[in-house]
Parts: C-alpha cells; sequence; structure tokens
C-alpha cells in the first residue's frame, strides 16, 4: 500500500513552517528533499567510514570503498543496466551531458556534421552542443514542437542526413511536463545508425527506466532529483561506446599507469571518473534509490499521476490561469501564467502563505521565446504531496488571481 502520511514522516523538512504556514513544497522538479535515511546515511559515512575510495588498504578505505561500488551496482538495477561497468558517477546530468558533449565531439566529430536536439530542451542540454559546434564548425539541428508543447515526429525524421552523427534529447520537459517517446525517438536514430542520449533527469523519479528496453546509448540523471544529496548524479552508456570515447578529466583513479612519457588509462568506469569522487554522495544515492525500490517505483508514478491530473483540474477551474503546455502524456510539472501578473509576484505571493513554487524561465529560454513570454510559474510534484495540498494551493491561487484582475 502506498500511504503518503508515513511516507511524508520520512522527510523531516516537511514538518516545518514557512512564514508562519505549514510548508507545501511544489518545487520537486528544481531538486527534491531528502528522506532521513539517506540524511542518516550522510552523517554516518562521515562520522565512521569516511575514508578515499579505491586507494587504501586500510579497513576504513576498504569499507568506503566497497559502499562506492555497492552504490554503482544499486543503479545497475535500478535502470537495469547490463553492467556495471557502464555507471559512470557524475555531479549531475549537466556533467554528464557535457560529459558526451566533449568526448564524443573529440572524437567523431568534424567540420560540416550535424547534431540533433529538441527545441524544448534544458539549457544544459543545448550549450554543450551549441559549444562543440561552434568549435568543430557543425551543425546544431532542432526537433520543433507544437503548442501543445508536443515534438513534431515527422519533423524530426527529416533531419536526418548522412552528416548527421549524434541526437541528444529531454525525457521529460521541466518546464512543459511533456513526457516525450523517447522509444520511438531512440528507434528512428537507430535506423539512420545514429547513436542517441536520453537526458532523464526529470524521468528518473517519476517512471520506471530500463536502459536495456530503451535501447538508447546513453541516458543521464541526477542524484537531487532523486531524493539523494546535491552534486551527485549518473552516466550509463553503453560499454562499446564508453570505450570508444576518450577521457573527460585527467588526474587520479582514471590512469593504469603513468610516466613522463606517456599515460595508459584505467578501465571502465573508471576512466571517467578522475579524482576524488563525491563518494560519501554516491553511496547516499544508492540509498536513496533503495528507499524508492522499497516502495515501488510504479506506485510512486500512479499517485503522482493522480496528483497531476487533480491540480491540472484544479488550475482549468481558474478562468485566470493558463497552462502552458497541454500534452496528453505529461508527467512531473505544470507550468502556468496568472492573467495580469508577473510570474515572479505569484510565486512571491505564494511563499507568504508556506507554498514553494518555481519562478521564471526554468533555464529553457528558448521555450519562453516560442510562446512570447518571459518566464511561468511552476509548480512540481514528489511522492510526499498530497491532493489536500493542492486544494491549498488553488485556493490560494484564486485569490491571487482575482487580485491581479
Amino acid at each position: 500500500m502506498f500511504d503518503v502520511q508515513s511516507i511524508r514522516n520520512d522527510f523531516p523538512i516537511l514538518s516545518q513552517k514557512v512564514n508562519n504556514h505549514d510548508l507545501i513544497y511544489f518545487d520537486n522538479g528544481a531538486t527534491t528533499q531528502k528522506p532521513q535515511v539517506v540524511i542518516d546515511t550522510i552523517v554516518d559515512a562521515y562520522t565512521k567510514t569516511n575514508s578515499n575510495i579505491h586507494r587504501g588498504i586500510h579497513t576504513l578505505s576498504q569499507t568506503s570503498t566497497n559502499l562506492y561500488e555497492q552504490a554503482r551496482r544499486t543503479v545497475q538495477t535500478f535502470i537495469h543496466a547490463p553492467s556495471d561497468k557502464e555507471i559512470i558517477f557524475t555531479k549531475g546530468v549537466t556533467e554528464s551531458l557535457n560529459l558526451v558533449a566533449q568526448t564524443f565531439s573529440e572524437a567523431f566529430l568534424k567540420e560540416g556534421d550535424e547534431i540533433i536536439v529538441s527545441a524544448m530542451e534544458h539549457h544544459s542540454n543545448l550549450v554543450p552542443w551549441q559549444m562543440v559546434c561552434e568549435r568543430k564548425k557543425a551543425t546544431l539541428k532542432f526537433i520543433p514542437f507544437n503548442h501543445d508543447g508536443v515534438l513534431d515526429i515527422e519533423a524530426y525524421k527529416k533531419l536526418f542526413t548522412t552528416k548527421t552523427k549524434f541526437v541528444s534529447v529531454v525525457h521529460v520537459s521541466n518546464t512543459l511536463g511533456t513526457v516525450n517517446p523517447i522509444k520511438l525517438l531512440i528507434d528512428i536514430a537507430h535506423e539512420h545508425n545514429v547513436p542517441i542520449m536520453i537526458d532523464g533527469a526529470q524521468s528518473i523519479q517519476h517512471c520506471p527506466i530500463d536502459v536495456q528496453a530503451l535501447g538508447c546509448d546513453f541516458f543521464a540523471f541526477s542524484g537531487h532529483k532523486i531524493y539523494a544529496p546535491t552534486g551527485t548524479g549518473v552516466l550509463w552508456g553503453k560499454e562499446e561506446w564508453l570505450e570508444k570515447l576518450p577521457p573527460y578529466q585527467g588526474g587520479g583513479d582514471m590512469i593504469k599507469t603513468v610516466s613522463l612519457e606517456k599515460t595508459i588509462y584505467n578501465e571502465l568506469p573508471f576512466k571517467f571518473e578522475a579524482g576524488t569522487t563525491n563518494y560519501v554522495g554516491a553511496h547516499a544515492l544508492g540509498t536513496a534509490l533503495r528507499y524508492l525500490m522499497n516502495i515501488g517505483i510504479e506506485n510512486i508514478q500512479k499517485h503522482e499521476a493522480e496528483l497531476m491530473a487533480y491540480a491540472t483540474q484544479k488550475l482549468r477551474e481558474i478562468p485566470q490561469v493558463t497552462i502552458i503546455g497541454n500534452a496528453e502524456e505529461k508527467a512531473g510539472a505544470i507550468s502556468f501564467l496568472v492573467k495580469g501578473a508577473h510570474c515572479a509576484d505569484v510565486g512571491m505571493i505564494l511563499d507568504k502563505q508556506g507554498i514553494a513554487i518555481r519562478t521564471g524561465t526554468h533555464c529553457t529560454e528558448p521555450i519562453m521565446t516560442y510562446y512570447g513570454i518571459p518566464g511561468t510559474a511552476r509548480m512540481s510534484f514528489a511522492l510526499y504531496n498530497t491532493k489536500e495540498e493542492i486544494d491549498y494551493f488553488a485556493k490560494i491561487l484564486s485569490k491571487i488571481a482575482l487580485m491581479f484582475e
């Protein structure tokens, strides 16, 4: 049974008051709160087992290394990867995307080649590709979307040429909430023998992920979006591709032997984990994933789908509110505007009532340009949110709408 009240008790931050009101946290798309078990994992690691990994023969180092590698195997299980050698720990999706963009372009991109992304990408899956295309004199092409926030698949098919070398696309839009048909996008890319990367920052916490069933070549997600610490993340890549890519950074642990004349790089996954990683954070990420597996990601998906549908209906009942992004399949987030009000004003007034939302461009300025708006207000959900919170939110938002009308 999915017991949301019991789950809420696992998150100590939710029990506090903000501006003399019970905290209602609807900013989960930016970062999720952390359960006590994750917090305890961090405290225990620094008080009982802290030691640098992979290098020490003493007990603490061996224990710390084992916890780190156990976390890697937990990630492997969570996303159904065929091998733990394919799990690279990073600082988050941004670093994962930059890692692939930089190393792939170094090895395979040349002048005149083409990269495909969508027009709804987060800046972290747009700017790195702009950078490498500028450096390599390659062309960046975009999958358009319509007014509902749905990708144009026919237009996507027409973007491919003999010069297309890579596709990188978001699974769930952090702004529009659109769940993109990534299996279809992956299959189309592979029909052209083009590798494809999926940005899973806004999907990993909302739905089951099976990288083998999807068939993508790379998949990335951030720990802090899935109840783990900030500064943690994962890049999964097919072993055949990871072996072909050059190292992203040089330093300790990514080497096998070093001389003044030449360095021989380490095997996977260590080739891409230069220096001292956030090993405590990775351990805590493993704890967060095991916490979710105990609840059941399918149970979470069902609960959040009910919240999305309920909140959407509540917003549509307020005449002055316009929802931005009306795809048939959405997850995680709802962006909206209040007639006559700047989104920042809406956010500040809600905050006075203890309600945390996100306002602005959400690092998706091209989306705002498409709709001709400066930004939106965005409410985003997690497993601990409730319909009662949505009711209170809708009540306050209705008053705000009348105020600006």
